[in-house]
């Protein structure tokens, strides 16, 4: 047994560093620089049209992916809700408005829409205003029972609690739960302006102006802090804010569900001229209630656009939960296991494969930069691919490749979803070698000193863009 396992590892060893040198120098040279031991990356450049890959490097290692992995909930999200899936906010009475008077309930019945902003909000508001209703005795009920979750803890990720991105899913999401504000310089004292309104919330500006430059981290020289009070709460802002900055837009996510939804249609309620005797709760839709109206979201296929584009964890939480809705309430051990049964129902069984909410924003997640790169041959090959490249940032051009390997030759020659975590970076996509020829590419650095490792994703893909049909992989000498 233990002569085995020496042998395993021998084997291993040796692998690993026959390898590396399957690596195009440049990338090993950027590693290099970066420090990062090659033995913590994996790579599969694959040509779309060829049996095998050009570059296999630790291929079959299980790695955490970080923001990659919204590829596969994207894809899966396509294949299975189609393109033009629409979610489907609904709004429903008991009995019918005398007098623009409604005596009873407004119901509100959420859907899991991944961006139901303040927009939608207040032309669903308008609407139910346009069919009579314009003064509610009642409660406006919300229903989130289309998701089955427990609740969690914002803060748990990275100690961050009011940043929008550690939001959580839930099945009335209104405006990403974020409060938009303005920062301004203004005769010495900053300015907060809000402007997400919300009914029992009082801002409570202590900010302090500052002389220093603006640096990248001003949001982080920001404490804000939630205090309740007898009719609502206080958001008390601390801190400095440099006035070189100049107007800066800041979004948070201070506010618990109920009260963010609650303060947030009471105001715009009230905008629109109506009055609301009750309270703004949770509750269900009641059997036997009639729908009055409802909001159609725009179709997956823009969701998908914004999640892959600009890395939104928010939305892909609520995608991978919308794809576990095949029966209500939608659980994310029923969105695991659909997509898991997807895939094998693809060929493409993933020993390794770990779904944990499939956004990235995750420590457990797990997949291999194989498996990642079947999954793209597959995409390639499947009736939404238009769908699914377009929504992956272009190198150079937006979202999160946008100041990425600008003016270099791989600028608009690949489609590339970008992955960041502490200790991880990764790139998955597709890109267009120097004859036109496309590739899959996957690119997966699990280490502490993974954030240096930008140069060495680059040259990968600036190696490709550059290469043509039977060039022969350059060695660098001693390696």
């Amino acid at each position: 047994m233990i002569l085995k396992f020496f042998a395993a590892l021998a084997c291993s060893v040796f692998s690993l560093a026959t390898l590396a040198a399957d690596l195009p120098p440049t990338v090993l040279q950027a590693l290099k620089a970066a420090q990062i031991p090659a033995g913590s990356v994996a790579v599969v450049v694959h040509p779309v049209d060829a049996g095998a890959p050009l570059v296999a490097h630790n291929a079959s290692r299980a790695m955490n992916p970080a923001s990659v992995m919204k590829l596969v909930t994207t894809y899966a999200a396509l294949d299975l809700l189609g393109p033009a899936y629409t979610w489907k906010t609904t709004a429903w009475t008991e009995n019918a408005a005398v007098d623009g008077n409604l005596s009873g309930n407004l119901y509100i019945r959420g859907s899991g829409d991944p961006r139901f902003a303040i927009e939608h909000l207040t032309a669903l508001l308008r609407q139910i205003q346009v069919r009579g209703i314009r003064r509610i005795d009642g409660d406006i009920v919300l229903d989130r029972s289309v998701f089955n979750i427990p609740a969690t803890d914002p803060g748990a990720f990275d100690d961050k609690p009011m940043r929008p991105y550690n939001v959580g899913p839930d099945g009335f999401l209104l405006n990403f739960r974020a409060l938009c504000f303005t920062l301004q310089p203004d005769n010495g004292k900053p300015r907060i302006l809000m402007e997400t309104p919300s009914e029992g919330l009082r801002v409570d500006n202590q900010l302090r102006a500052s002389n220093n430059e603006c640096g990248s981290n001003w949001k982080d020289l920001i404490n804000v802090r939630l205090i309740p009070e007898n009719n609502g709460n206080r958001l008390e802002f601390t801190g400095s804010y440099a006035a070189l900055c100049g107007e800066k837009p800041l979004s948070l996510s201070p506010l618990p569900a109920e009260a963010q939804t609650s303060g947030l249609i009471r105001a715009l309620w009230k905008e629109l001229g109506g009055t609301l005797n009750g309270q703004v709760r949770a509750g269900n839709v009641p059997v036997g209630a009639k729908l009055l109206t409802q909001h159609d979201s725009a179709p997956l296929a823009d969701a998908v656009r914004d999640i892959n584009k600009f890395s939104n964890n928010v939305m892909a939480r609520q995608v991978f939960l919308t794809i576990g809705n095949d029966s209500a309430p939608a659980t994310a051990e029923r969105a695991r296991q659909r997509i898991a049964d997807w895939l094998a129902g693809r060929g493409l069984r993933f020993g390794e494969l770990v779904l944990d909410n499939g956004s990235g924003l995750s420590r457990s997640e797990r997949i291999s930069a194989d498996s990642l790169n079947r999954l793209l041959l597959d995409a390639w090959k499947s009736p939404v691919m238009p769908e699914f490249v377009s929504s992956m940032p272009i190198v150079g051009i937006d979202g999160t490749m946008k100041k990425r390997l600008n003016g270099s030759d791989a600028t608009g020659r690949a489609h590339i979803k970008t992955g960041t975590l502490d200790g991880v970076k990764t790139a998955a996509g597709y890109a267009l070698d120097g004859q036109g020829r496309r590739h899959a590419v996957t690119f997966l650095i699990n280490h502490p000193k993974a954030q240096a490792g930008s140069a060495a994703i680059d040259a990968l893909l600036v190696w490709v863009a550059q290469r043509r049909v039977g060039e022969k992989m350059p060695v660098l000498e001693n390696e």
